[in-house]
C-alpha cells in the first residue's frame, strides 16, 4: 500500500506545478500572449501582445485627459533628461578610464616587438580599448604610430581588430544595471553579448586569414590607390555639441598627451588640460624697468605682442590631485550617475510603453516587410544603425541605448542584432571622415587604418549575417542570457574572462615569445574545437561517436555542470543575488508544494 507521494504520479487535478510556482512568485514576463513552448513554458525571448488595461481616451473625463497629458509630458521630459545625463556620464566614464589607464596603454603600445605578433596585437587592442573606454582614442594612437613609422600597417591590423572587440564592453557594463530583474537581465545581457560574440567570432576567423594572406591590408591599399584623397572632411558633431557644455565643466583632457603616449613623444605632464588657448593682448610690464632707465630696449616697443595663456574652466582646473586620484573620483561619480539614469530610463519606459503605445512602437521597430521582401528588413536595420551611429558619432552611446530597450521588451534580439552590426559600420565611417581631417603627413596612414576597420566589420556582416543559417551570435547570445538569468555571476565571469583575464594571459604568453604562445595556446585551441565538434555530434549525430563520447556523464560534475560552481559562489556571496531563482528550486522539488500534495490521491 503506497504511503508516500512521488513526482512521477500524475495528479488527477489540472493544477500544473510550474504554473503554480509562477502564480505564487509572480514572475515577470509570463503575462500576455507570448508564444508557448512545447513543454508549456513561456518563451522569455518573445515579445508578447500587450493588452491595454487602462481607460481609452474617449472614456476619460476632461480632468483625466489633462492629467494624462501632463503626466505624459513630465515623463517625456524625465526620459530625455535621464538620457542626456546618461550620455554625459558615458563621456565622463571614458575620461575617467583615460586618466586611469592611458599611460599604461601607451606603455603597452610602445613594445613594437610584442606588437609584431598577431595574437599579441589583438589582445593589446582589446586591453587598451578597455582601459581607455574609447575606440576612437585607441584608433588615434594606432594612426599616430603608423604615421610615425613606429608600427607597420600589417602589424596594425590585429590591433584594429582588438579595438573593435574591446568597444563592446560598454554595452555589457550597461546591461549589468538591469540585473535586479532576472527576466530583464536575461534579455539585456543577451543583447550586449550578441555584440561581443559577433566581434570575437569575426576576429577569430579573420586573424589567421590576415596573418596568412593579409586580405584586409591589400584591400585597403587597393581602395586607397583608387581614391583621390581630398583632406578636410569632418564628421558631424551633433551629439558632442549637446553634451560638451556640461562635460567640459567637469573635466577636460589633453588629446595630444594621450596620443603621444603611444608614440613616445609624451612627457610626464598631466592629462588634465590646464590651458585652453591664448590671449593675444600684450602683457603690461613695468615700464620703469626698461628703456633708458634700464639701459636696454623696452619689450612692448621692440618685440612682438606676448601671448598670455588662458586657463580652462572645469571642475579640476589647477587641482593638486594626481591623475589617478581624479580618475577614481570621476569613475565612481560617473558610474553612480550612469546606473541611476539607467534605472530611471527603464522605469519610465516601463511606465510609458504600455498597451497600444508599446504595441505600436514594437510593431514599427520589429516589423518585417511582407513576403517576399521580408529579408530586406534586417538590411534596413543595418542602414538605420549605421546612420544613427554616424549622426551620434558614438557607437558606445548607440549600443548602450539599445540594451535597456531590449530589457523592457521593446526591441527583439533578432532586430537588435542588425542594429549592432550597423553601429559597427557607422563608427567606421565616422572614423574615415575624421581620418580625412588629419594633417597631410598622417593622411595616408589614417585613411588606410580607417579602411581596414571598415572592411573588417563588412567582412563580419558577410560572414555572420548574409546567410541566415550562419547567424550564430544570436543563439549563442540567447544561451548566455539564459545562463545569466539562472546564474547571475556568469555575467561577471564573462566580463572578466572575455575582456581582461584571457587577453592578459595571452599578452603574458606573448611576452615570453611566439614559441611559448603556440605551445600553450595551440593545444587549448585544439581542445576547444574538439569539444565543440563532439557537442554538435552528440546533439545531431550521436551514432557517429563512440559509446563513451555520446554523453559527458563520464566527466567530473564540475567539468560538465555549473551547479558546483554556483554552490561555491553562493557561499561566497553575502546575499542571495547570485543564487538561482526560487522557481527552479520549487520545480525540482514538487513534493514540497502543499497544493500539489493536496491534489494527489492517497
Amino acid at each position: 500500500m503506497p504511503n508516500s507521494l512521488t513526482c512521477a504520479q500524475a495528479p488527477p487535478a489540472t493544477l500544473d506545478t510550474v504554473g503554480l510556482v509562477d502564480q505564487r512568485l509572480g514572475n515577470a514576463g509570463t503575462s500576455g500572449s507570448a508564444p508557448i513552448l512545447e513543454d508549456g513554458d513561456v518563451d522569455p525571448w518573445a515579445l508578447p501582445q500587450l493588452k491595454d488595461a487602462g481607460q481609452s481616451w474617449k472614456e476619460l473625463s476632461t480632468a483625466g485627459r489633462v492629467l494624462q497629458v501632463v503626466a505624459g509630458f513630465l515623463k517625456a521630459c524625465g526620459l530625455l533628461g535621464s538620457l542626456y545625463l546618461f550620455i554625459c556620464s558615458l563621456d565622463t566614464l571614458s575620461s575617467a578610464f583615460q586618466l586611469l589607464g592611458s599611460k599604461v596603454a601607451g606603455d603597452i603600445f610602445k613594445d613594437n616587438v610584442v606588437l609584431s605578433n598577431p595574437v599579441a596585437g589583438l589582445v593589446i587592442g582589446v586591453l587598451v580599448t578597455v582601459l581607455v573606454q574609447s575606440s576612437s582614442t585607441s584608433s588615434s594612437i594606432v594612426v599616430s604610430m603608423v604615421a610615425s613609422k613606429l608600427l607597420t600597417v600589417r602589424a596594425s591590423v590585429p590591433v584594429i581588430m582588438g579595438v573593435n572587440v574591446g568597444t563592446s564592453i560598454t554595452s555589457t557594463l550597461v546591461s549589468m544595471a538591469q540585473s535586479g530583474d532576472r527576466d530583464e537581465f536575461r534579455r539585456a545581457f543577451g543583447g550586449s553579448a550578441v555584440h561581443g560574440v559577433f566581434n570575437w567570432l569575426t576576429a577569430l576567423i579573420l586573424l589567421p586569414l590576415e596573418s596568412a594572406a593579409a586580405p584586409l591590408e591589400r584591400l585597403s591599399a587597393l581602395a586607397l590607390g583608387a581614391a583621390s584623397l581630398q583632406p578636410g572632411g569632418h564628421a558631424p558633431d551633433i551629439l558632442k555639441v549637446l553634451t560638451r557644455p556640461l562635460t567640459r565643466l567637469i573635466v577636460q583632457l589633453d588629446a595630444d598627451v594621450i596620443t603621444g603616449s603611444g608614440t613616445g613623444n609624451a612627457t610626464n605632464s598631466s592629462l588634465i588640460k590646464r590651458w585652453c588657448g591664448t590671449n593675444g593682448q600684450t602683457t603690461a610690464g613695468n615700464r620703469s624697468n626698461c628703456g633708458a632707465a634700464a639701459g636696454g630696449p623696452c619689450p612692448e616697443r621692440d618685440s612682438p605682442a606676448a601671448e598670455e595663456p588662458l586657463p580652462c574652466r572645469h571642475l579640476f582646473e589647477g587641482t593638486a590631485l594626481a591623475d589617478l586620484a581624479v580618475g577614481f573620483i570621476l569613475l565612481a561619480a560617473s558610474l553612480l550617475v550612469l546606473c541611476t539614469c539607467l534605472v530611471l530610463i527603464v522605469k519610465l519606459l516601463n511606465s510609458t510603453l504600455r498597451g497600444r503605445i508599446a504595441q505600436a512602437v514594437r510593431t514599427v521597430i520589429n516589423a518585417d516587410f511582407p513576403f517576399p521582401l521580408g529579408w530586406l528588413s534586417g538590411y534596413l536595420a543595418i542602414l538605420a544603425g549605421a546612420g544613427l551611429t554616424f549622426v551620434l558619432q558614438s557607437s558606445s552611446v548607440f549600443t548602450a541605448a539599445i540594451v535597456p530597450l531590449m530589457g523592457v521588451r521593446v526591441i527583439s534580439l533578432e532586430r537588435a542584432y542588425p542594429l549592432f552590426l550597423g553601429s559597427n559600420i557607422g563608427t567606421t565611417t565616422t572614423a574615415l571622415l575624421a581620418a580625412l581631417a588629419s594633417p597631410s603627413d598622417m593622411l595616408i596612414s589614417a585613411v588606410q587604418v580607417a579602411l581596414i576597420h571598415f572592411f573588417f566589420n563588412l567582412a563580419g556582416i558577410l560572414l555572420w549575417y548574409v546567410v541566415p543559417v550562419l547567424r550564430l551570435p544570436i543563439p549563442l547570445a540567447k544561451r548566455f542570457g539564459d545562463l545569466t538569468a539562472r546564474y547571475r555571476w556568469v555575467a561577471i565571469a564573462y566580463l572578466l574572462l572575455s575582456f581582461l583575464l584571457l587577453p592578459l594571459a595571452a599578452f603574458g604568453l606573448s611576452l615570453a615569445g611566439s614559441t611559448a604562445l603556440a605551445a600553450v595556446g595551440g593545444p587549448l585551441v585544439v581542445l576547444v574545437l574538439l569539444t565543440v565538434l563532439v557537442a554538435i555530434l552528440q546533439r545531431h549525430r550521436p551514432a557517429w561517436l563512440p559509446r563513451r563520447l555520446r554523453s559527458w556523464a563520464w566527466l567530473p560534475l564540475w567539468l560538465r555542470s555549473l551547479e558546483p560552481w554556483d554552490r561555491l559562489v553562493s557561499r561566497c556571496c553575502p546575499c542571495k543575488a547570485c543564487s538561482p531563482p526560487q522557481a527552479a528550486a520549487k520545480e525540482a522539488r514538487c513534493y514540497e508544494n502543499p497544493e500539489v500534495l493536496a491534489s494527489q490521491q492517497l
